[in-house]
Parts: C-alpha cells; structure tokens; sequence
C-alpha cells in the first residue's frame, strides 16, 4: 500500500468507528481517569521501518495502564536466563476470569495464570526490579528511546489516584508474598506497579516503542532487544492473554495480538509490517476500548493484515 492509502486507511478506519466512539464508560475505579473525554478518539501506524501515520487525537497523552505489562514483559525477558526464571512464577494461559479476580489466584496457589492479569503483572514486575532496581524507570527509559519522546512520564496524579484507591491490587500483592511469590517489599512493588502503569503517552508512541515486536525483536535502532523466538512468545501470548477476558472476541475481529489498557488505548502488533496504536476512553463491559477495537477491526478487514 502506498504512504497516502495508509493514511486514506486509518482515516478510513477511524470513519468506521465514529458511531461508536463515546459508547461504554470510561474507567471509574481510578478516579483521575474519570475526568478523560469518553469521545475523544486516536489511531496511529508506525511501519517496521519508522514511518508513522496518524488520525484524529493520535498526539494526545492518555493513561496507558496495562499497555505498559507488554513492556514490563519484555524488558525483564531481556536478561536473559534470569529473566526466563519468571515463568517458574507466572503461566501462559488465557484467565477466563477478571483481570483483578482473586478467586484464581487462591485456587492455583498463588501462581498468577498469565502475566497480563493484574497479578501476574505484579510478578513481572518485582522480577524487573530485580533485575534492573527501577522497574518503573526501565519501563519510562525505554520508551521515551523507542519513541524519541524525551518528557514521556508517568503522571504523578494518575498513580497518586490508583495507590489510594488500589486495595484490590494490594490484597493481590500480599496474596502473592503469602505465596512466596514476590521478591520485593509489597510496598515497593506496588509503587513501581502503579507508576508504570501511570505512563501519559500517545499513540503515537506506543505505536513506535512496540516496534520491536514487528521486527522480531529489533530496537529502533537496530540492536537486539530479544530473541525472534521470545518476540514470537509475547506475541502468542498477547494474542491469548492480551484483551483481558475478550481475547478470543479480539482475535476473532481483529486478528492481531494486542495489548489494552483501562485507560482506553490499544497497542496491536503486525509482525513484520509494524505497530497499530488506537485509543478512545469509553470501554465495554471487559475493559476494552470500544471504539478502538471496532477500529482496529476495521483497519486488518481493509488490509488484510493480520496474523491469520
């Protein structure tokens, strides 16, 4: 496809979802996110060889929230042996259950089902500050370089909002110490937790930091962040794991594995060709953007880009 027909595309795409944008309600547990416009709408390309496209709100900074577990992942893969020691703490399948559900923790010995749900999350990472001694830097660093935005922070006000108001994840984190599964105080695990989760960025930069997961690995800059083999692993488990308890819903429309967040964004890896990025606040019933998935659907039917 030509530059302008990829643009004409996401433009296209973004038209698609218009009835939608504003359906469903933004995310209320976290009072600061409340206060997001539901029908604010953005869509962004980034190609495997750094071109990048974008419609509508596409600059904007948002709340990531959980888009951010995808990087927390592969920062703490990176290390290598001492980072494939997380799957003796966290599994690989799908949840079936909410993303802060405590039933399944109890039920499976304190061993989170994936590492997208929030608990497993919380694993991943105390397993990176470990490895790094700033899990929530790591996460920040890398992608202000993948993105080459260099004020890309966390909100304070955003995290402030999630740790006065986060006593689910905290039962979740002592849960987990209980269990022998966590390496960190529980209160340094959660800082750092919420911290990375309350990263403002905007599409276009998640667009551009998930860049390595199209290019089987490969930085911005061409040096090797993981493996092929352990890009293709997040991948399948971005495909399984990735849309909370949506992600047969997701693959079945969409056809890509992706990553959401409840602040509304939704990071999509086209292997080989480059990242979609799509963001709306308003979210169905399993925390899902809404108009971001009808989007996304509508980008992969018009191409015919997905993994299928």
């Amino acid at each position: 496809m030509s530059d302008v027909n990829l643009h004409q595309t996401l433009y296209d795409a973004m038209e698609s979802a218009r009835p939608v944008i504003g359906r469903g309600n933004v995310a209320d547990y976290i009072p600061a996110l409340t206060e997001v416009d539901p029908h604010a709408f953005g869509m962004a390309l980034a190609t495997v060889d750094g071109e990048v496209y974008g419609v509508g709100d596409w600059e904007q900074p948002f709340s990531i929230q959980s888009v951010s577990k995808l990087f927390t992942l592969a920062l703490t893969l990176s290390h290598g042996p001492h980072g494939d020691e997380l799957w003796k703490r966290v599994g690989r399948e799908p949840s079936g259950n909410r993303f802060n559900s405590l039933v399944q923790l109890e039920t499976e010995h304190g061993i989170p089902r994936n590492p997208f749900i929030n608990a497993g999350a919380v694993v991943v990472t105390d397993r990176l500050h470990t490895l790094t001694g700033d899990a929530a830097g790591a996460v920040r660093g890398f992608l202000r370089t993948e993105s080459g935005n260099r004020h890309l922070d966390t909100d304070a006000r955003v995290a402030a909002s999630e740790a006065l108001h986060g006593h689910r994840n905290a039962a979740l984190a002592h849960f987990l110490a209980s269990y022998g599964n966590l390496e960190n105080p529980v209160e340094t695990v959660l800082d750092h937790y919420y911290a990375h989760c309350s990263i403002a960025a905007s599409c276009r930069d998640l667009a551009l930091a998930g860049g390595f997961l199209a290019r089987h690995g490969l930085r911005s800059d061409g040096a090797r962040l993981l493996p092929r083999s352990d890009a293709k692993r997040i991948n399948a488990v971005l495909l399984t794991c990735g849309m909370y308890d949506a992600a047969g819903e997701f693959a079945y429309r969409v056809g890509l594995p992706g990553k959401s967040g409840v602040g509304g964004g939704i990071l999509a890896v086209i292997p080989g060709r480059g990242t979609l990025c799509a963001w709306s606040p308003a979210l169905d019933p399993a925390g899902n953007s809404l108009a971001a998935v009808h989007a996304l659907d509508a980008f992969t039917t018009m191409t015919g880009w997905s993994v299928f």
